[in-house]
């Protein structure tokens, strides 16, 4: 679940201490030990260091640009370059000095949401004119091209937000929408709406909200790479039911009709049309006779044919339509099933179109996500072993070599690796160090790496490598010197440590701890994350932040554990979700506490849950199947009937309502409500657009209704997204108030 992956990112963490760590130490005897503060980890700067953001190549890779924040205020990005003949960056577009400050429309707010990026200002996005000669720049919902040296033009100037902006592939024409309607114009020109004004149901050029939400599709047209045709989606969400949200806010309400569809409604219906630049010469393209269907990924091939996938309501199939740019006309030129039974397809880009005309595609049919190639109408398994493939990152044609992360070193990293095409069997070379995990990409022609990489004693670090992965050049070494944020908190740091334990069916659990000092003979409490549905995986030998060390501090032991149905171990370690969430999930995280028990340092009497989200409805599920194992639970944001809940997420594990009702009720966390003994802090915001507030509403009626006691914390004005630089440390604060108030204590 998309969405509900936001509390992936809450839990952040600590580390084994380097030996640059262990210097540091003993540099800094005669330095008191400073504990973290919540205040102080949400604050500006960044205890991460430096964090860029969207590193890209300029299409002649002289430059390398970085969305960068600024050290007095984390959450403001601007865009720097790095010439990479003289060796030195400049600021290219400063967001403060350029920005209006003018306020987003509530769509571009509502797209920011979808894209997690709600959180940021300035700048959160660009793209290179083909040229390299200058940079499109959307801020403050208008346009803006800032050429390389130094020149910025604005394009538009208007109350309205340009939504989804974008150059076309050649550079000539710059495209956005604008009040519903997809605008197009040559660069420097005036632009012009090209699809008509259907009324407020009827939207051209934007994905609908689960494709944004669920399929991680956040637009919806797309440039012919010659630019002479455009594909545009249009969204028709009248089938869709309005869910009347309240955004509840601390001097007033706003009522939004929201078109939302619950797991088992309609859909909105979407259809694909192919125009020209001007939009003349529309045709429809054939997405076959069923309109309910997902359309979830398209693109444009060197072939010049548009390719669509094209998936079923149930998430079992996805076919790959040719379709022909003129006509509009497509044929089916391969099938995706789900690998096995009681099984879905997970949607990926891990794909790339080949000049020779093959396609390299990701797919789970041997068990495990893996590369194959499609040639000739002949499939080529690529990858193979048990483990998985998480991103593809390039192809590079002249040296046959293809890039891709996996972690076929271990669940806990993920490293970088070349794949030769030419050898026979296929020769896989790791190209990064083992002890961190790294994410990277790569532009377009395979020929230079972006990398990120980071472990328990290193913040994230970005460099540029050649393709044998060495490195060329430091975007951000982010060293953890006298001057890094983090450095005050260097002499309090504590290790992190990591194990497994096994499920009732023998699968091991990996789990990572974090512990404080602590004395002989006393016994501590246990702040347990957990996150516990499908998709993020917790557990890794990644850098996470200062948040951990804070609640350690604190006197806690910090602990996770990844359930079955979490990502990255495979088909049959996810399957255990199918038809019955809220089952699988909460007897492995019941392992794991009981694991706890069984430590001698740790208080058995004092193991508190923390989750958000699908974390927050999994708190509420481990309270009711087991009361009395927890010494209390904080429920943040959760999903309390899945009913509630959006089609392609929910649909997809647990089918619809209608076809399944029997699950659909175990899965609720609203029958069993008032059989919940244990301290229950609920917590969301008022104005969630995604776990709507009705989630909350519901069960808090419930309880109510049944003189059951709980507390909570609601938060005016806020979505999904609870956070700030002042809400953040309320919220914890708030946590540890309420443990601390029914005894959940680090001993005397």
């Amino acid at each position: 679940m998309k969405s509900l992956r936001l509390a992936a990112a809450l839990a952040l963490g600590t580390s084994l201490v380097s030996p640059a760590m262990a210097d540091h130490h003993a540099n800094s005897q005669e330095t008191a030990a400073m504990d973290l503060t919540f205040e102080r980890v949400f604050a500006s700067p960044d205890l991460d260091g430096a964090s860029p953001r969207q590193a890209k190549l300029s299409p002649d890779g002289r430059y390398l640009t970085v969305l960068r924040n600024r050290e007095e205020d984390l959450s403001r990005y601007d865009l720097w370059a790095f010439d990479r003949e003289t060796s030195e960056w400049s600021m290219l577009v400063d967001s403060e000095a350029l920005g209006t400050g003018r306020e987003l429309s509530e769509d571009e707010k509502m797209q920011r949401e979808r894209a997690r990026v709600g959180s940021l200002k300035g700048i959160i996005s660009y793209q290179w004119t083909s040229d390299g000669t200058g940079v499109l720049v959307p801020l403050d919902g208008d346009l803006y091209l800032a050429r390389i040296d130094g020149d910025v033009v604005r394009l538009t100037d208007t109350e309205e937000s340009e939504l989804n902006p974008s150059l076309s592939k050649k550079g000539k024409y710059v495209s956005f929408v604008r009040d519903r309607q997809l605008w197009v114009g040559e660069v420097g020109g005036d632009a012009a709406p090209i699809t008509p004004k259907e009324g407020d149901t009827i939207r051209w050029g934007e994905a609908e909200f689960v494709a944004q939400e669920e399929m991680s599709r956040l637009t919806g047209y797309w440039w012919e790479p010659n630019d002479q045709r455009i594909a545009v989606q249009r969204t028709d969400e009248s089938p869709v039911g309005i869910v009347t949200r309240a955004a509840i806010g601390a001097t007033g309400t706003k009522v939004f009709d929201q078109r939302y569809p619950v797991a088992g409604s309609d859909n909105a219906i979407v259809e694909l049309f192919l125009m020209d630049p001007d939009g003349s010469n529309r045709v429809k393209v054939d997405l076959g006779e069923n309109a309910d269907i997902y359309v979830a990924r398209v693109d444009w091939a060197p072939d010049d044919y548009l390719y669509v996938q094209r998936q079923n309501r149930e998430q079992t199939i996805l076919e790959m339509l040719k379709v022909d740019p003129a006509t509009g006309a497509s044929e089916v030129i391969f099938t995706e099933n789900a690998a096995v039974d009681d099984y879905w397809i997970n949607l990926s880009d891990n794909y790339k179109f080949l000049n020779d005309g093959s396609l390299i595609w990701w797919s789970e049919r041997d068990g495990y996500g893996h590369l194959y190639l499609l040639k000739d109408d002949q499939w080529h398994q690529l990858t193979s072993g048990a483990w998985v493939v998480t991103k593809l990152l390039g192809y590079n044609a002249d040296a046959g070599r293809l890039y891709f992360q996996a972690n076929a070193d271990g669940v806990l990293e993920q490293h970088i690796y070349a794949l030769d095409m030419s050898c026979d069997p296929h020769c896989v070379e790791r190209l990064t160090e083992e002890g961190y995990t790294h994410s990277a990409s790569m532009d377009g022609k395979g020929q230079t790496l972006l990398i990120s990489r980071s472990n328990d004693d290193t913040p994230p670090q970005s460099y540029i490598a050649d393709t044998t992965g060495k490195r060329l050049a430091w975007i951000e070494e982010n060293a953890l010197d006298g001057d890094h944020p983090y450095a005050p908190f260097l002499a309090s740091h504590r290790p992190t440590k990591y194990g497994t334990i096994s499920a009732e069916d023998g699968t091991p659990l990996y789990w990572e701890m974090i512990t404080p000092e602590m004395e002989p003979g006393k016994k501590y409490p246990v702040y347990y994350y957990h996150y516990s549905g499908p998709g993020p995986q917790i557990v890794n030998k990644g850098w996470n932040g200062a948040l951990r060390q804070a609640i350690v501090d604190k006197g806690y032991i910090w602990f996770a554990l990844d359930n079955r149905g979490s990502a990255n171990r495979g088909v049959a370690f996810e399957q255990p979700l199918y038809r019955a969430m809220g089952g699988v999930e909460v007897r492995d995280q019941k392992a794991g506490a009981e694991y706890l028990k069984t430590l001698d340092f740790v208080d058995p009497d004092k193991i508190a849950i923390d989750g958000w989200s699908y974390g927050g409805y999994m708190t509420l599920k481990q309270l009711q199947a087991d009361p009395g194992l927890y010494a209390a639970g904080i429920s943040g944001a959760p999903v309390t009937k899945w009913e509630l809940y959006d089609t392609h997420y929910t649909e997809r594990f647990m089918g619809t309502p209608q076809d399944d009702a029997e699950a659909y009720e175990k899965a609720s966390a609203i029958p069993d409500a008032t059989k919940i003994v244990d301290p229950l802090l609920l917590i969301h915001g008022m104005a969630d657009d995604n776990v709507v507030f009705e989630n909350a509403t519901e069960i808090i009626s419930v309880m109510q209704e049944a003189n059951v006691p709980f507390e909570m914390m609601l938060y005016p004005g806020y979505t999904h997204r609870v956070s700030g630089e002042q809400i953040s440390p309320h919220r914890y604060n708030t946590v540890f108030r309420f443990l601390e108030s029914h005894g959940v204590t680090p001993p005397e």
